[in-house]
């Protein structure tokens, strides 16, 4: 399995018990949807190793404690504390027809109600307090805020996002 065929699901951020058990902060708004899982895949010394899950239970609303199996104590804890957690893009819950993950709108046409063509989105940045679609346009990158107030349709079939943002957030990037 490769990095490109898996999404990003979190990040063992601690150990929690002496049994091997850890904490893994969860990139989620649903981790409801991740209590049922057999597997995941660690990134360890740069390879996705699979990692069958033993037992696991929502510890607070975004962790989960995991009990992974051949994790036996806190050394074997310890040595997979920090690294990231991955599911493949298969398992990706199913949305409705308006929402969509950030990974699959990369490419995809932008339409502003006013302005009219924006560009093509890049990239979304979501290290921000706001997520933000990264658009190009004639070799300039315009920013706009993920938010359902600007969005205003998403055309998967077609590619196309359509939004209504506010008057001169796009004129102030060209």
């Amino acid at each position: 399995m490769q990095k490109k065929d898996c999404f990003y699901l979190g990040k063992i951020v601690s150990k929690f018990s002496f049994k091997g058990e850890v904490l893994v902060k969860l990139d989620t708004d649903d981790p409801e949807s991740y209590l049922e899982m057999e597997s995941v895949f660690v990134d360890y010394n740069k390879n996705l190793v699979p990692f069958f899950i033993e037992k696991s239970s929502l510890q607070r609303s975004e962790l989960l404690r995991v009990k992974f199996e051949d994790v036996e104590d806190e050394a074997d804890a310890e040595d997979i504390l920090r690294c990231d957690v991955y599911l493949p893009l298969s398992q990706l819950p199913k949305l409705k027809e308006d929402q969509f993950y950030f990974h699959e709108i990369t490419g995809f046409e932008v339409t502003d109600k006013n302005f009219g063509n924006v560009g093509t989105i890049k990239s979304v940045n979501d290290s921000t307090p706001q997520a933000l679609f990264e658009i190009e346009k004639d070799g300039k990158e315009i920013l706009i805020p993920v938010n359902d107030d600007f969005i205003e349709k998403v055309d998967k079939p077609n590619r196309k996002i359509y939004v209504n943002t506010p008057e001169g957030l796009i004129e102030m990037y060209l």
